[in-house]
Order: C-alpha cells, then structure tokens, then sequence
C-alpha cells in the first residue's frame, strides 16, 4: 500500500489530518489549500470537495466516513483487524463533537469522487462485484476510453454472464477506438448511437450508477439512492429504444429526399437558432465538418444565404418526416 508524505497508508488518516478533520467538524469545512499536504483526507473520504464551492471542502459525518473506510480496505484480514481497531480508537472522541456541520445523512447514497483516478477504480470495484448488467451512455468526447485495463474490466464481466448495453452518439459509428472495442470483447454486448446522448452515465446492475459532477469530469457522484437509480434506469431505456442498432448487427441510415439524417439533425438546430459551433458540440462533431454538411444542406434546398436556408427547412416539411433511422 502507498503512503503518504507522513509515513502511512494513503486511505489512512493520520494525526495531522484527524486534527483538521475535526477542526472542519467544528466549523463545518476547511479550505481546500488547508488540506493539500494532507491527501489522507480525500483518499478516506473524510473531506469532500464542496460543489457549490470548489475552494472549500466539506466534512462527512464520522459514523458515515468510518464504515466507509472499513468497507473498501483490500488488506489481508490480520492487518484489516489491526486497522478496524486503529480507526475505532481515533473515531471515538470525534464521535462526540456535534455533528450540526456535517454533511446531510442521505451522502451514504450520494458520494463524491475527485480525481479521475479514484472514479474509475470506484467503477472498476463496482464493475468487479457486479453479475448481471452494466448500461452506459458515452457521449463523444474526442479521446479513446477503450484501455487495455478497459476492456479486460468489461471483458471479465461479461464472462460472468453479465451483459452490456451503450449508447452513443451516431458520431461513434465510424470512431476507430469505438470500432475497435467491439472487435476486441466478446459476450453479450450491444450498443446503439443516437444525433444527442445526455452527459456520461454508467448504471451497473441497477444498483450504483455514476455521472459526473463537473464539467471537465474530475469530479463524479456515486449515487446508490433506488429512486435516483430506477429514474436513470428508465431514461436510458426510454433513450435505448429510439436509438439506432450499431452492434452487433448496424441498421441503415437512409437518405431522405436527398436530406441525410444528419443533415436533418442538424437542420432542426439550425432552426433553434444554434450556432455551427454549439451544433458541432451537441452533435459530437467538429466545426468543419458541421460546415461542410450545413453547406450541403443549403445546396440541397436551394439555398443562397442562412436566413433563406432557415425558411427552406421550415417550407420542406423534412423534420415532419417520420425518422426511419430508429
């Protein structure tokens, strides 16, 4: 086990940072620099970073933060002993400072994770535990996710006959890194791509999901609320049904009047009044190639200007056409 600048375990807080949790126990958080030479804190889960508040962090209640700890220790069972009794000593004056600042008694369902690789071993450990169904929106975000680590994670769950659904955005359908995955697992898999997905959302075994909580994604929930679960579970089903098949077997995409579906998606954000750059975002595309399908578009209609290209797609009745791509 890695330790930390002060000679202990990494997920093991030492008497230093027992001083400053209590402290933010007291006053209901510390600043977030306070506890940058203390990463003990973050790694037990003792310290959560403050959503409304980056530069603050938050206390977790201690009879919530203790069974947490105890819950994900990977020691043998003679040290994981030695540890429970370590950590039942220290908790025991904290247990009587007044809890008024600690965080709501529902976090045992929601918790935050910081730092990209504490997510993805939460989701690796859930993943590991898991028999039955892991259900995935990705949306393009223009990097591979498809690791060697990846890929023997999905691979040995579905080896223990689980099953996974994934819905991408229609971009993905010609993404070499999400080609490759589908060549590389083998197993009940099947995944369908959709003009707009929602942000990342990984369900597994409809009993923990994940999403992310900034929008660079380093920070994340873990939520294990059930009503929390089962209204994630049902807009991924409601959004897998208008999805398009991708694999194992792809449907086709057929071309309407000479309008492609994505030129038909992206007529009907050129109608919103989006802009080519918040079109290409939502749709998983660069600019250009936006540019070059609106290009498309406008020669298709007959269109001279932007203004004119608008009033064509209304006049065209192409977004009253039932969407034969899903």
């Amino acid at each position: 086990m890695t330790t930390g600048p002060h000679g202990h375990r990494a997920d093991e807080p030492c008497e230093a940072g027992l001083e400053l949790y209590a402290r933010a126990l007291r006053e209901g958080g510390v600043p977030h620099q306070e506890a940058d030479s203390l990463p003990c804190l973050i790694d037990s889960s003792l310290l959560e970073p403050d959503l409304e508040d980056i530069r603050w962090l938050r206390p977790v209640a201690p009879a919530i933060a203790l069974p947490r700890l105890l819950h994900t220790s990977a020691e043998d069972i003679a040290r994981q002993r030695q540890r429970e009794a370590r950590l039942a000593e220290a908790f025991a004056p904290l247990m009587r400072i007044d809890g008024r600042h600690t965080a709501a008694a529902d976090t045992s369902t929601i918790s935050t994770l910081s730092g990209t690789e504490r997510i993805n071993r939460a989701i690796a450990q859930a993943m590991a535990d898991a028999n039955e169904e892991l259900l995935a929106v990705q949306p393009h975000i223009g990097q591979p996710s498809n690791t060697l680590t990846a890929l023997d994670r999905d691979q040995a769950m579905l080896d223990r006959g689980a099953r996974i659904r994934t819905l991408y955005q229609h971009t993905a359908r010609h993404w070499p890194p999400v080609i490759a995955r589908y060549e590389l697992i083998k197993g009940d898999v099947e995944a369908r791509t959709l003009d707009e997905v929602t942000q990342r959302l990984i369900i597994i075994d409809r009993t923990v999901a994940f999403i992310p909580a900034s929008k660079d994604r380093t920070l994340a929930l873990e939520v294990r609320n059930p009503a929390l679960i089962s209204f994630f579970v049902t807009t991924f089903e409601r959004l897998w049904r208008l999805g398009t098949p991708m694999y194992p077997e792809a449907a086709t995409q057929p071309t309407l009047n000479g309008i492609t579906p994505r030129q038909r998606a992206i007529a009907s954000l050129l109608i919103e009044g989006h802009t080519d750059t918040a079109i290409a975002e939502r749709l998983g595309m660069n600019v250009r190639t936006t540019r070059v399908h609106i290009a498309k578009l406008a020669e298709t209609l007959g269109s001279e200007s932007r203004a004119q290209l608008g009033y064509l797609i209304g006049q065209s009745g192409i977004l009253e056409q039932p969407d034969q791509e899903r």
